[in-house]
Formats: structure tokens, C-alpha cells, sequence
């Protein structure tokens, strides 16, 4: 039903699928890479979501029948997705309850995914918060390396690039991960989830669960 409908996009780090108050022509269905849905308020900019092979760019304002998104959606690491017209697939869901069903749940698992953020930026510090990241990250991509600068975790966390820094120092030092210019690298995952706590795991079962459901 939609494979006509669909094309190729190599997508490039730092590039922007959809700009805060445009139009949305097209979305974008992740086949490999992450990307970061982005809030700006004034000069601040923050991460409040993410996307990978899960799951589609903007699912909310284009299920819901909202013409713009109030979130510019951004690569942070390369990769692949398949471009729809917007109007190709709204009319394929109309003929389509279960691919509408299917993507309903993946706005119930956005949501979650936001309001569990929103729990862990009010009750964790830095360090676990970027061991979360790191984690959600890795979840979406293939392999261990990461192509994250200070910079891009200083927006997906919120926070000043010093305090970063020092949050990837201290998980270096104790092993679990392995950081070099523009890149990450986690040598122990099972490590990064014990300094994650229980700020990591609630939302991806939520979505497991999600995916299960007949």
C-alpha cells in the first residue's frame, strides 16, 4: 500500500527533515540513523525526543491533521529513510485501519518516551541522564559507536557543554564508555544501564509492549 509511494533518502548528519512552523509536505519513515526532535525557546535550544528505525518523523502532527509542527526534527547520526507525501499517507491510512492503528501506537509511545524525559530531567543529574541517552542512542543504531559531539549531547540533555564534559569524563573513567573527538564508543552496556538507573528501561518496555499488541 505504500511501497509505491516511497523513496530512498540518504540522510546527512545535521541535517534538517522539518523546520519548526513549516509546512509538512512529506514525512519520513527511519530505516538507519537518529533523529533528534528539537524544542527552541528563544536562544535555548533542547532534545525532547528521538527517532530511529522505530518509528516516523513527526507522526504526531501528521496522524493528528495538523499542517505544521511546532519541533524542528534534525539528523544527529546518518543514515537512511523512506520519503512519503503527506498526502500519499493520509489517504493509504483512510483505506487502512491497521497501518492507522500502528501508528497511533507509535504516537502513545512518543508520548510516553516525552513524559518519561520529563521525569528524569526533574529527578536525575547529569551523569545519568547522558547514561540514559547514550543507551536510547545506541538502541537505534547498529554497533557501539556513536558519532555524538559535546555539543549535540549538550542539546539532547539541556545543559551547558562543560557540565557534558565532565559527565563523559567520569563515565570514562569507569569504563563504560570510550570517548574520542566526535565520537562515542560503549565498551559496557550492561555497566551504563546500572549508572542509568531507573531513569532508562520504563519507556522502551512501554514500546515493546506497544509493538506486541495485536
Amino acid at each position: 500500500m505504500l511501497q509505491p509511494h516511497l523513496r530512498r533518502l540518504d540522510l546527512a548528519a545535521r541535517q534538517v527533515l522539518v523546520q519548526a512552523g513549516a509546512d509538512l509536505a512529506q514525512t519520513y519513515f527511519v530505516e538507519a540513523g537518529l533523529v533528534s526532535v528539537i524544542l527552541q525557546v528563544g536562544t535555548t535550544r533542547i532534545e525532547v525526543g528521538m527517532i530511529g528505525p522505530e518509528g516516523f518523523v513527526d507522526a504526531a502532527s501528521v496522524i493528528l491533521g495538523s499542517t505544521h509542527s511546532p519541533y524542528e526534527h534534525v539528523v544527529q547520526i546518518a543514515g537512511v529513510a523512506l520519503v512519503i507525501d503527506r498526502d500519499a499517507l493520509e489517504a493509504a491510512m483512510e483505506r487502512s485501519a491497521t497501518l492507522r492503528r500502528q501508528m497511533l501506537r507509535f504516537i502513545q509511545a512518543e508520548l510516553f518516551q516525552a513524559r518519561q524525559t520529563a521525569f528524569v530531567n526533574a529527578s536525575f543529574g547529569i551523569e545519568t541522564r547522558l547514561a540514559r541517552w547514550l543507551l536510547m542512542c545506541h538502541d537505534r543504531v547498529e554497533g557501539d559507536d556513536l558519532v555524538l559531539t559535546h555539543e549535540i549531547l549538550a542539546v539532547m540533555l539541556g545543559v551547558q557543554r562543560s557540565g557534558v564534559t565532565l559527565a563523559v569524563q567520569n563515565l570514562e573513567g569507569s569504563g563504560y564508555i570510550w570517548a574520542r573527538r566526535g565520537r562515542i564508543t560503549i565498551r559496557n552496556r550492561e555497566r551504563l544501564q546500572e549508572a542509568a538507573g531507573r531513569s532508562y528501561g520504563i519507556a522502551e518496555a512501554a514500546y515493546r509492549r506497544l509493538v506486541e499488541e495485536e
